[in-house]
């Protein structure tokens, strides 16, 4: 999931901590084992939230899933609107964010079994939209770079099932279905949102 609303790269608003609130509702009837969350105030504070209505579920902060540049293998052969997008990305932060997506990739993307738990268990990840799209189009098996445009909604849900016999299945995507319509966001203007 993404982290709540929240001023940048600052704590929560009032109606970040509201959509956390009301996702961590409805997480509650889960069997959640772990949650793990990006280090940055932002997700912190959105798992503290959810956490309430999860008590005893253990919380790990996770480097791995913080908020970075997934790779994208040739910048210069993106569409003009990515390519500016991504404009003052060093060479360094491709490197970075390409070791750590693989890496959580390594860590996140497989079946429950394979480390031993319950295959009916639930792992939640609290952490930013581009972490989210990275997920996504790996279960997909789509071209690296297509993360790029896949935008997730503030405490929407995404969904995928790793199972050991067969690919990724994307299961649920940006779902908002849990807030109100005043607590959504799409990305789109107002007069725009559905």
């Amino acid at each position: 999931m993404r982290h709540g609303e929240a001023l940048a790269d600052g704590p929560l608003t009032d109606r970040g901590r509201q959509q956390a609130a009301m996702l961590g509702q409805r997480l509650a009837s889960l069997p959640i084992r772990a949650i793990h969350h990006s280090p940055l105030l932002r997700a912190v504070e959105t798992t503290r939230v959810i956490c309430e209505h999860l008590p005893g579920v253990p919380v790990e902060s996770s480097e791995l899933v913080g908020d970075y540049i997934p790779p994208v293998p040739e910048p210069q052969a993106l569409p003009d609107v990515y390519a500016r997008f991504l404009d003052g990305v060093s060479a360094e932060d491709y490197a970075t964010g390409a070791e750590l997506a693989n890496a959580a990739i390594q860590r996140y993307g497989v079946p429950a079994t394979a480390g031993g738990a319950d295959p009916a268990s639930h792992e939640l990840i609290v952490t930013h939209n581009f972490f989210i799209g990275w997920f996504i189009r790996h279960a997909l098996d789509a071209p690296e770079s297509r993360w790029l445009g896949l935008n997730q909604g503030n405490c929407a849900l995404t969904t995928i099932l790793y199972r050991p016999d067969r690919p990724p299945a994307l299961v649920l995507f940006n779902d908002m279905g849990h807030l109100p319509a005043a607590l959504r966001w799409t990305g789109f203007p107002p007069d725009q949102h559905v």
